[in-house]
């Protein structure tokens, strides 16, 4: 496990210094998730250290999510979760190397990567922003998209999730 984290550093490190992450590669589509009080964001949001939550429109996905006219999910779908140090971060679930709605990442729970199941590119969205580690994303300097997730400014709602 340790020789991963330091391979997968290593990785983020060269990358970094070759050249800069090109995370819109996935198309623009809207992002509004909205949890308007802090009941709804115990039950649906996100807690703790690697904590993670998927969310598509298209498929209600989770089921009993009070989905709203006004909710979008993005390309491929959402995943909200915690990184290594607990704060909250975004991303579409679309590879940016197939650019498919319905080819999306998924968390392996043994090396906590997301990979694509078309491409076998792996993501670190734990504790590299959602960089590419490993296939064809890394050797292109393809990421994830990134979207904003914080407070709601407003006093309609608690956490809100956008573009």
């Amino acid at each position: 496990m340790l020789r991963r984290a330091l391979l997968t550093l290593g990785v983020a490190v060269a990358l970094s210094a070759c050249h800069r992450i090109d995370d819109d590669r996935v198309p623009i589509a809207p992002v509004n998730i909205e949890f308007a009080t802090i009941a709804q964001w115990n039950v649906y949001g996100v807690a703790g250290a690697m904590d993670y939550k998927e969310f598509i429109r298209e498929e209600r996905k989770p089921r009993n999510f009070p989905w709203l006219a006004s909710t979008y999910t993005g390309f491929g779908g959402v995943i909200i979760l915690t990184d290594v140090m607990g704060e909250f971060r975004a991303f579409d679930l679309a590879c940016p190397v197939e650019c498919r709605r319905d080819v999306r990442i998924e968390i392996e729970e043994e090396t906590m990567l997301a990979r694509c199941p078309v491409c076998q590119s792996a993501y670190n969205v734990f504790s590299l922003y959602g960089y590419p580690v490993e296939g064809r994303a890394a050797e292109n300097g393809w990421g994830l998209r990134r979207y904003n997730i914080g407070p709601s400014r407003g006093a309609t709602s608690y956490m809100l999730v956008t573009f």
